[in-house]
């Protein structure tokens, strides 16, 4: 009798055991979306400082814009964004530091200050802590495992640009952020960028997020000369139906030149263009509205206005009858001289 309840207990406790095990593979061991999600909002929120380069492509109608970006996070919410266009070397610097938000344009000594709650007021493709944002705020996120990368795809946060619809972020294994491609409502891909190099351990000096010290260190290796006059006048390419070019006048600045045209119709605009002129003394311009990528620059937009500077003219697109987004691809559209008006 006792041999027979030993030799049962045995088979239990073998059986037992089998199930253990047989749980620990299928439960205990996977790692899944939930983990993955975990484990990432921990590097990410407890995160001390980072540093970021990427590439970044950005698709508007025919033409491609790169650049070279660089990204510096220091606890508490300090933040430096550098934005190097490819083709002429023009840097523009996003920086948020105990004073406020800018973007510093060094080829022209001017820095441009908002009150703004940047960069956590829409999707930023270049920050950790937006996309991570983006993540926790879709329930109805996709979430899939390559062989060599976690990819989350989520919606986005773009109030002046319905047009983009969604992201797909690849994190490596050790969920190091690879590359972000932002879609619009047709799936083409409109944004992409590629991270080149990662340092969730960086540490910075005081004067890294300080105004005067970033505008005194900043490149300034512009291939474009400064425009003192404006040889041809860049019409829209996009004008909204029922609209047309009612008048253009030119005037002169004290140091160049100002042109503003006039559209009438059911939805009303005007536009200006301006030659930028250079400080000769770091000046601070306190502005309202929001930062925003333009064409190729960091511009400004307003409830009814768009305004940005690029190729050494200053632009300004305003309307109190349009939304945002029909002003922007307005202002999106004067990326090409079109053959006529």
């Amino acid at each position: 009798m006792k041999i027979q309840m030993w030799g049962e207990c045995m088979k239990k406790f073998v059986w037992f055991g089998l199930c253990a095990f047989l749980f620990f593979l299928t439960g205990c061991g996977k790692y899944d979306e939930k983990d993955v999600l975990k484990d990432l909002t921990a590097k990410i929120e407890n995160n001390k400082g980072y540093y970021l380069e990427a590439e970044m492509e950005i698709v508007n109608n025919e033409d491609i814009y790169k650049y070279d970006v660089k990204v510096s996070y220091q606890k508490e919410d300090m933040f430096k964004v550098s934005l190097k266009n490819k083709a002429n070397n023009h840097e523009q610097i996003l920086l948020r530091n105990n004073e406020g938000v800018y973007v510093l344009t060094p080829s022209l000594n001017k820095s441009f200050k908002f009150q703004s709650e940047w960069p956590y007021n829409n999707s930023q493709c270049y920050i950790l802590q937006t996309l991570l944002k983006d993540i926790k705020e879709d329930n109805e996120r996709v979430f899939e495992e390559t062989e060599n990368y976690y990819v989350m795809t989520t919606k986005v946060n773009y109030p002046n640009n319905r047009k983009l619809e969604k992201q797909v972020i690849y994190f490596d294994k050790q969920l190091n952020i690879k590359e972000v491609q932002v879609l619009n409502n047709e799936g083409n891909n409109v944004i992409k960028v590629k991270f080149t190099k990662t340092d969730m351990k960086a540490t910075f000096n005081e004067k890294h997020f300080s105004l005067n010290e970033n505008m005194a260190t900043a490149t300034i290796d512009d291939d474009v000369e400064p425009v003192m006059k404006i040889e041809d006048i860049i019409y829209p390419m996009y004008i909204p139906e029922a609209t047309s070019l009612s008048s253009q006048n030119k005037l002169n600045k004290e140091i160049g030149e100002r042109i503003m045209l006039t559209f009438e119709g059911e939805k009303p605009f005007i536009l200006v263009e301006e030659t930028a002129s250079k400080e000769e003394e770091l000046t601070t311009i306190p502005t309202y509205g929001e930062p925003y990528m333009i064409i190729d620059t960091i511009g400004v937009i307003t409830d009814n206005s768009v305004s940005w500077i690029s190729n050494g003219l200053e632009y300004y697109v305003a309307s109190d009858d349009m939304s945002i987004d029909e002003l922007l691809s307005i202002a999106t559209s004067i990326s090409t001289i079109p053959v006529g008006k």
